[in-house]
Parts: structure tokens; sequence; C-alpha cells
């Protein structure tokens, strides 16, 4: 039997199970608010809305209706610019990214954009949150 490896969307270099899927089953939470970014963005790619809805604070989050209709970019690439706190101690933290996605109108010049945010977390009773975009 051949054990297949599958590489995380949020392009760490761990597999999968190792990296944001421990996250997603619920069982442990994200330590840091770059794991917490990681593991929302790697929803994202697996359409995951559940998860998304779960990590977002609940005086910014948006229906679960509108996060499972939200879907429309294929996500194709992460990269994080910078961190300010949100290590395991701290109680805020904010993450600096840009994530990659292929534009749904084939036809366009330049298939594969780009959108850069400045997010903002906050750890509630020992579980790292997304608050909003600054």
């Amino acid at each position: 039997m051949v054990n297949k490896r599958t590489p995380c969307p949020c392009q760490s270099t761990l597999d999968y199970k190792l990296c944001c899927g421990r996250y997603h089953l619920g069982k442990i939470h994200a330590p840091t608010a770059e794991s917490l970014m990681r593991s929302r963005y790697t929803a994202y790619v697996m359409g995951n809305a559940q998860y998304i809805f779960r990590t977002w604070h609940t005086k910014t989050r948006p229906s679960m209706q509108s996060l499972r209709d939200s879907n429309e970019q294929k996500l194709c690439g992460l990269k994080i610019l910078s961190t300010q706190a949100g290590g395991i101690n701290d109680n805020k933290g904010m993450v600096e990214f840009i994530a990659s996605y292929q534009n749904p109108d084939v036809h366009a010049e330049n298939p594969i954009r780009q959108h850069r945010e400045k997010s903002l977390f906050v750890k509630v009773k020992g579980r790292w949150l997304y608050i909003d975009a600054i």
C-alpha cells in the first residue's frame, strides 16, 4: 500500500493532515494568529465554509449562507508578508498576506489576480478568531 502525501494548500512544507487538516477537524485549535490565517486560507481553498464561520468572531462574521455562496474564485497561492504579535502567549495579532486567485473570466488578459490584506485576530477563551481586515 502506498501512503500518498497531500501537500497543504497553505503552502507550508507539511502534509495537509499534519498542518491545517488537524485544525479543520476541530479537535485542536490553531496556536497562533498565523496558523489560524493559514488554516482559514486552506478552508477557503477546500470550500469548508463551516470552519471559516467557526473561526470568525461573532461580532463581525457574515451568515453561514453568505459564506457558502461566496466561494467563486479559485485560490492558487498564499504568501505571508508579515506578522505582528499573534503568538502563543499573545491575545491580539495581525497577519499581512497576499492570496493569489484565478479570475473567473477565462478571457481576461491576466487570469491570476492577487488579494493583499492585513488581517486582525484576537484570542477568546484560548482560541484565535479572525476579526476583520484593516
